[in-house]
């Protein structure tokens, strides 16, 4: 047994140093006032983040650009000599103002407010009594959290902020480290760097000694991270290290047959109809048993190896966990999704498909759970059966192999599928050894297939090729409010629209499920990073709108939405900011009118956050990727370098450039297309080679030759309907033929994608 019980003070601390001497500890490397300016950073720190709390709930706040002069006062603004612009601006001020108080005087704007400061209030008490029994104590680490300095934290100006395409990645990332989490000053930051780790390290102990490790005790970690001057590296790889030594050590606690059995009785009990089985590894460690034999000390020491801390002292930080298989199984989602049967139900016959696949290994399946041609009223296959050798292995790999494992979760979106394989592909750019566990959220294949096809199939047609032309002499936004979309293309718009919208209907039920799979923890006691483009970005959106109107704070630590089709207003952002406890970030490009045009039977009177920035409200980031961006499908191929450019961590650059060789691929096979529209107007055709590549002349025009009419054409050149289409001519017959050629060009790649994931998954079930 080890000396120390959970929650130890530093007196019992002390006690067992007297034998083991040659242990370090918080209270043997930082004297009195070391261990007093420990918890007032922390207490400070913790300050700064309500603070951020109450920001995003105040109607006098709005940004400012960080080389804006100080905002005039009143007097000053009308006197000014500019009156008329001055007077217009204030006038504009006045109304964003009023609008603001109107919003966050709602009802329920009022109760979310108060339960997020209730929330952060309660976790903050929580820490600080933590952390004060083990450096002072818990009156004086009490005192300081009520008087601690609460530092303004960081706005995001509401002004574009453009990519940096020079500046390397891993510089980025800590960049990114110290302006979202700017250092508090410190007098622990002059101590060595040895120390200034192991502080570091001892907080996260302190940190999951909660028994949980959620959103704000990560947020708290990254701005001690920063006050401290260490590399975000330093984290990342201690979070590492302690979630692959809590499990390997959660082998060797004592764990009864009935336990295990109870275990097992409880994976194949439940008739699921959604499959959670492998969300966050599904570790089978003792799920029903009471407290096993605490772990060896022998055991902690190898997690805390090579930092100096004692394996006493780390047991003692650990509390509960240092010896229970039940908190360490919860911590990593050994439970799975503890969700109702009834709403299973309910969300299965609205969202099909419904899987967490994790990235790093081979999913289990990129395919349907049922039919490809059924939709919610059939009986789907359950997963609980499909899946439950895959579950078995899954989890005793989780046991005998602690690599994977890790003490955040990643879940990636994808918007739209042009094969099975779109489902985790774009996900791989978080590489071979992430610093969190990177899962993809697979749901209604059939219906974001169809989408990608549809799609792919409508910017491949010559109505899109001709309208492309007549749309750069707009605004993308004029033609959303004044609906000035060629004819050509409104007259095949049917092929889209209908995908468009039975995929964004069931994007909005696949978020609910997701934020209900959150609230009852399948990923664990640990926190939660979004990140989605498109349709997959909507489906965060929904999530993070459920999670609000649910009051379920401290799951998600960032969120990164892509070309997300959802609303712009400050309003939305404004909720969605409140169950966010890191980064928000909205990647937009104001030349996307592929986004635009699918978006405009929608509620284009909000905005769209994939087309523009969010106005005003501190705390969102934008990032504008237009010059990137030039069409929807472009996100498929820049997830990873966009990740990487505002400062993800993790993003892995062979990925990335993998994905830039793609998006080459693609851009050169749009030129090609483009050419053969152009060619057609003049009716003309592309000469290729025998290679299939297009022939040009030595001024980098490609090659063209004369169409010739068909014998027994009627006249008719090549090609003719195309050509009609192409010229926006209104000619019914044309964009009739076009628009059916379309349809029938989705179905049939829609059908051969699905087929082939059949397949794969019969293959793979006879390996």
């Amino acid at each position: 047994m080890f000396k120390h019980v959970p929650w130890a003070s530093h007196e019992d601390e002390k006690h067992t140093e007297g034998k083991q001497e040659k242990e370090q500890s918080l209270t043997t490397i930082l004297n009195i006032d070391q261990r007093g300016d420990l918890t007032l950073l922390i207490a400070s720190i913790m300050a700064s983040m309500r603070k951020a709390i109450e920001l995003n709930f105040d109607a006098n706040v709005s940004i400012q650009s960080s080389n804006a002069k100080p905002p005039a006062s009143e007097d000053e603004k009308i006197l000014d000599a500019n009156t008329n612009a001055d007077v217009e601006k204030l006038d504009q001020e006045k109304k964003l103002k009023e609008q603001r108080q109107k919003e966050l005087n709602a009802p329920k704007m009022k109760e979310l407010k108060e339960e997020s400061l209730g929330f952060i209030d309660q976790w903050r008490t929580n820490v600080i009594e933590r952390i004060g029994s083990i450096v002072n104590s818990k009156e004086e680490a009490a005192s300081q959290l009520h008087s601690a300095p609460a530092k303004a934290p960081p706005g995001h100006a509401a002004s574009d902020r453009k990519l940096d395409p020079i500046t390397p990645s891993s510089e980025v990332a800590e960049t990114a480290l110290k302006e979202n989490f700017p250092p508090v000053d410190t007098p622990l930051s002059d101590l060595e760097e040895s120390t200034r780790i192991l502080i570091l390290h001892s907080t996260l102990l302190l940190l999951l000694s909660l028994e949980h490790y959620i959103a704000p005790s990560r947020v708290l970690l990254l701005y001690l991270t920063s006050s401290l001057h260490l590399p975000l590296s330093v984290l990342t790889a201690d979070e590492e290290k302690i979630a692959k030594g809590l499990l390997e050590a959660a082998k060797h606690m004592s764990g009864e047959s009935e336990t295990q059995k109870k275990a097992e009785e409880n994976a194949t009990s439940r008739k699921w109809k959604v499959g959670l089985a492998s969300v966050a590894g599904a570790a089978l460690i003792g799920v029903t048993g009471g407290l096993a034999a605490p772990l060896v000390a022998a055991g902690v020491g190898s997690v805390m190896g090579g930092l100096g801390l004692g394996a006493t002292a780390a047991a003692g930080y650990l509390g509960a966990v240092a010896g229970s298989t039940v908190i360490v199984g919860g911590l990593f989602g050994a439970y799975g999704g503890k969700m109702t049967g009834e709403m299973m139900d309910a969300y299965a016959k609205e969202v099909s498909d419904f899987a967490f696949l994790p990235v790093k290994d081979e999913p289990i399946s990129n395919e349907p759970s049922k039919s490809a041609s059924s939709h919610g009223h059939k009986e789907i296959e359950d997963p609980a059966s499909k899946t439950q050798k895959h579950l078995s292995h899954t989890s005793e790999k989780a046991i005998n192999d602690p690599s994977s494992r890790r003490l955040r979760v990643t879940i990636g979106i994808s918007g739209w599928l042009n094969s099975p394989s779109d489902v985790t592909q774009p996900w791989r750019v978080f590489g071979p050894d992430p610093s969190s566990e990177v899962f993809a959220l697979r749901y209604e294949l059939e219906s974001l297939m169809n989408l990608g096809n549809s799609i792919q199939a409508m910017v491949s047609s010559a109505a899109w090729g001709y309208a492309k032309s007549e749309l750069i002499k707009h605004t993308i936004f004029a033609e959303l409010s004044a609906a000035l979309w060629p004819l050509a293309l409104l007259k095949v718009s049917r092929v889209v629209d209908n995908p468009f919208s039975i995929a964004k209907s069931r994007s909005d039920k696949a978020g609910e499920l997701l934020a209900d799979a959150l609230i009852n923890k399948a990923q664990g006691e640990r926190p939660v990073t979004l990140v989605g483009y498109s349709l997959g970005a909507r489906v965060i959106y929904s999530c993070l709108m459920a999670l609000a109107k649910r009051k379920a704070l401290g799951l998600v630590e960032s969120v990164a939405l892509i070309g997300a089709p959802c609303p712009s207003t400050t309003s939305d952002w404004r909720v969605m900011r409140s169950v966010v406890a890191s980064r928000l970030i909205n990647v937009y490009s104001s030349n996307d009118y592929v986004l635009g045009f699918l978006y405009r039977t929608s509620s284009i009177q909000y905005g769209v956050a994939g087309l523009q920035p969010i106005p005003s409200l501190a705390g969102v980031e934008n990032v504008d990727v237009s010059e990137s961006v030039s069409g929807h499908l472009r996100y498929r191929y820049l997830v990873g370098s966009i990740l990487q450019k505002i400062g993800f961590e993790s993003v892995d650059e062979k990925r990335v450039e993998e994905e830039r060789e793609a998006l080459k691929k693609m851009d050169e096979e749009e030129e090609a297309k483009g050419w053969e529209v152009k060619a057609k107007e003049q009716g003309m055709s592309i000469v290729r080679g025998a290679d299939g590549k297009i022939l040009f002349d030595k001024e980098g025009k490609p090659l063209m030759e004369k169409i010739w009419k068909k014998p027994g054409g009627g006249g008719k050149e090549e090609g003719g309907g195309l050509d009609q289409a192409a010229k926006g001519k209104d000619d019914k017959e044309g964009a009739e033929e076009e628009a059916e050629r379309m349809e029938k060009e989705v179905r049939e790649r829609t059908e051969e994608g699905l087929l082939q994931g059949m397949v794969r998954k019969l293959h793979l079930g006879k390996g």
